[in-house]
């Protein structure tokens, strides 16, 4: 439960630090065009902060964190997202400081965005193992 609770902490602060450098970067360099930093903020805060945020309740009522299954998730998830934003972080600083943006980015972000479907799907066994073993199961 307490590394649910410390990663959302983090995913917060992570959110809302790259919001911020969003913002001072793009005045920095009087950036005006599209850049993937505009999405960073909320990547960050949809799938850290509130993602966690909904584990912990779901890990109160169903005690995800004492079956097996759950470590794998909790890492494989917390990798896929670090990645995928990571990715979009490097990528829209890359655009707003005008450097050539190179195509293996674009790989890059497969990866991370593979290893979130697979933390989703982790996700789901998880919540059917422990829904299936619920004493009022219906």
């Amino acid at each position: 439960m307490r590394r649910i609770l410390y990663a959302f902490l983090v995913y917060t602060i992570l959110g809302l630090l790259s919001g911020f450098y969003y913002r001072e970067l793009t005045l920095a360099y009087d950036f005006t065009g599209e850049t993937q930093l505009v999405v960073v903020h909320t990547h960050t805060l949809i799938l850290g902060m509130f993602m966690h945020l909904i584990m912990l309740p779901l890990n109160k009522v169903f005690k995800l964190s004492s079956y097996y299954l759950f470590n794998w998730f909790f890492i494989i998830y917390n990798l896929g997202v670090l990645s995928t934003v990571g990715m979009m972080f490097t990528k829209g600083t890359f655009q707003v400081i005008g450097k050539n943006v190179p195509e293996s980015f674009a790989g890059f972000a497969g990866i991370g965005h593979t290893t979130l479907t697979a933390g989703f799907i982790l996700l789901f066994f998880l919540l059917r193992n422990a829904i299936v073993k619920a004493p009022h199961n219906e």
